[in-house]
């Protein structure tokens, strides 16, 4: 990994110009961001959209082709996610880095158990990282009744709630979320985007990847749409209303292209389909 030297009152992680290809195949094209400490910024985008990419670019495992990462005002070149880490980019994945017959305070650690004792006398402090691990969710507002059970039977919300807390514990200043609320319902999303704000109220750098424009609303501060990618818009959230990112994430002008060829349909197919596009236009009611 290298850096340059940083500058004042820079962002928290930038990505400038960046592109990526793969052969022939241009999965990021001249992307830029920029994310504050203490904020939520949510990216946007459908399958497909390069949103999976982008994660890698930022976390090590991918090299940008073209462009230049900064964290806090230094340049960085991460050979890989180890590097990232060490800079305190920490990334939560979809399926999450949890073993399920594991107990709660073990995947907390994973391998970074506090120790005691020297040489070969040296052994995980069991009783110290039961009581971190307890404070630490604690802290978080995170309510887990027995760190010794398994972390399998956990909700899918309490588990992402436990990724989370652990990178911000293990120092992480930036904190990539990977449509963390994708496979949960609606009381299971709650619980997590209410951590997503825990962590961003302690000072941590919040990269939200999202398809539901619907949680991003609920606690972003600023909002990139990325499409086929392209980095689309830019909005800080006094800039757009929740009913305008419904809008551009469902395509708003390329549903009007469609509905100008469904005029040649007739009958009850032009009135359904005229329907469902009007619905998809307005957002939720």
């Amino acid at each position: 990994m290298t850096t340059t030297t940083a500058g004042q009152g820079a962002p928290m992680l930038e990505m400038d110009h960046v592109s990526k290809h793969f052969g022939s195949v241009i999965a990021l094209r001249d992307v830029s961001l920029h994310v504050d400490a203490g904020t939520v910024t949510c990216v946007l985008g459908d399958n497909g959209a390069g949103k999976s990419t982008l994660i890698k670019a930022l976390s090590g495992v991918h090299l940008p082709t073209e462009g230049t990462l900064k964290v806090e005002g230094e340049q960085v070149s991460f050979g890989s996610p180890r590097d990232a880490l060490a800079k305190g980019i920490a990334t939560v994945y979809q399926d999450l880095a949890t073993v399920p017959l594991m107990s709660v305070w073990r995947n907390f650690f994973l391998g970074s158990e506090p120790t005691k004792g020297v040489g070969p006398l040296r052994r995980i402090d069991v009783v110290k990282a039961k009581e971190v691990a307890r404070e630490e969710l604690a802290r978080m507002g995170i309510d887990i009744r027995d760190v010794d059970q398994p972390v399998g039977t956990l909700s899918g919300g309490e588990r992402q709630a436990v990724a989370i807390a652990r990178a911000v514990y293990f120092g992480a200043k930036v904190l990539i979320l990977d449509e963390p609320t994708s496979a949960l319902g609606v009381k299971q999303s709650g619980v997590v985007l209410r951590y997503v704000v825990q962590a961003k109220e302690r000072g941590v750098a919040v990269i939200f990847i999202t398809h539901n424009p619907h949680h991003a609303y609920m606690v972003g501060d600023h909002f990139f749409l990325l499409n086929r990618g392209k980095m689309m818009e830019n909005w800080t959230r006094d800039e757009v209303s929740l009913d305008a990112l419904v809008r551009a994430m469902a395509g708003g002008a390329e549903l009007e292209a469609l509905a100008h060829e469904l005029e040649e349909l007739g009958g009850d197919v032009k009135h359904a389909a005229r329907e469902q596009i009007d619905h998809l236009q307005a957002g939720p009611s």
